[in-house]
């Protein structure tokens, strides 16, 4: 992403896996010279670049260093980052739980200071809306909560009590997780407030009914925040030891790609398959929870203009988003699908596949729009999301 330093322009480099911990800043003129580290240009032609935009022959070291640095921080794909890699991951496999990844920096990090903020964010919530007989689903946003807490507290708002009996399924975008695939885990997702528990028989069961496309402990549950935002809202409302079955959704790439359903794909059918008899067969011992934002536009997600919520094209998103999000609370998965299919996704919903997911595995579920907003999430880029509530 371009760098966020006003006195160090260029490009911010991160790894978003955290293989890596590193943050480089790459200066503008190098910029240009990354596109040689493809695996076929050598280091003659690096300096050759070098030469053409500095006129200085004295490019050598530059060039040498540029390339040890990007190896050194695990930015290119040599024995350094595999190495970091499967150290990594091996870690996570090998961890009793799943670590709040995201404790101290979306939230904070104590459980005092967590719950006084959630506190604050649902603070004047109404007495929940949504009947207690039906209640099935909430969607609610995956972005910082500091930015989305009004829908954040819009669709946590709907939950009764007594829902906190229950197994909540969590339906998560997976932002960096294989297409056409969805990662589970059976640890329990720890945060400040505790350990919310894993339930392994569900999850071992989805598992065997989609062997190859549903992968069990997938590193992405590691880096996610789309799971364990809604974690934490749910701890907050009905205690540290709620039972989850977390369930990150690959996109559904090929279908966006071509004509046809995402179930198109066998892996895929089988998966959705799964999850709809396990919605049959345990019927009101489950709740779903879907953590989904909606609209990405502006520089930070390659557009080619400054994105201002409510105003100008975002005026004409948020038009486009209610279109898509009333085929959702109509349960009219294929007409949904469409609208998403269109121009590519042009709009870049990443809970797309959660959302289809869901209506796919509770195809009864009809909705309520309890809250819409757009969120300016850097002064040129805007992301819209909301707070809803379905019920059978």
């Amino acid at each position: 992403m371009p760098s966020p330093v006003a006195d160090r322009p260029g490009l911010l480099i991160r790894d978003p896996f955290r293989y890596s911990d590193v943050t480089l800043i790459i200066p503008p003129l190098l910029v240009e010279c990354l596109v040689l580290f493809d695996g076929v240009n050598t280091e003659l032609d690096l300096r050759e670049q070098l030469f053409r935009l500095t006129g200085d022959i004295r490019t050598g070291e530059v060039g040498r260093q540029l390339a040890e640095t990007l190896s050194r921080s695990g930015f290119l794909e040599d024995e350094v980052f595999r190495q970091m890699r499967e150290a990594r991951r091996g870690e996570f496999i090998q961890a009793a739980w799943r670590q709040a990844a995201h404790a101290g920096s979306a939230y904070p990090a104590e459980a005092q200071p967590l719950r006084e903020t959630l506190g604050r964010y649902m603070d004047h919530a109404s007495e929940p809306v949504a009947p207690r007989s039906g209640l099935c689903a909430i969607a609610a946003p995956h972005v910082s909560p500091e930015g989305g807490w009004q829908s954040y507290r819009a669709a946590y708002s709907a939950l009764w009590p007594e829902y906190g009996d229950r197994t909540f399924v969590v339906l998560g975008t997976s932002h960096y997780g294989e297409p056409e695939h969805f990662g589970l885990t059976r640890k329990p997702y720890r945060t400040p407030f505790g350990d919310a528990r894993t339930d392994p028989g569900l999850v071992d069961w989805l598992a065997a009914r989609a062997p190859g496309t549903a992968t069990v402990e997938d590193y992405c549950h590691a880096i996610e925040h789309s799971i364990e935002f809604q974690v934490v809202f749910l701890q907050h409302l009905f205690g540290p030891e709620i039972r989850i079955v977390p369930v990150l959704c690959g996109p559904f790439a090929r279908s966006l790609q071509g004509r046809e359903d995402p179930e198109a794909d066998e892996g895929v059918r089988r998966f959705l398959e799964a999850l709809a008899e396990m919605a049959e067969r345990e019927g009101n011992r489950l709740f779903w929870v879907l953590g989904i934002d909606m609209a990405h536009m502006g520089r930070r997600y390659g557009d080619p203009f400054v994105a201002q919520a409510g105003e100008g094209v975002m005026a004409e998103v948020a038009e486009r988003d209610r279109v898509r999000i009333e085929t959702v609370l109509e349960g009219d998965r294929q007409g949904f699908w469409e609208l998403v299919k269109q121009n590519g996704d042009d709009l870049k919903w990443c809970g797309s596949a959660p959302l289809y997911t869901f209506m796919k595995a509770v195809p009864g579920a009809r909705g309520e729009l309890m809250h819409y907003e757009q969120w300016n999430i850097d002064p040129q880029s805007v992301v819209s999301f909301g707070g809803l509530a379905f019920r059978k």
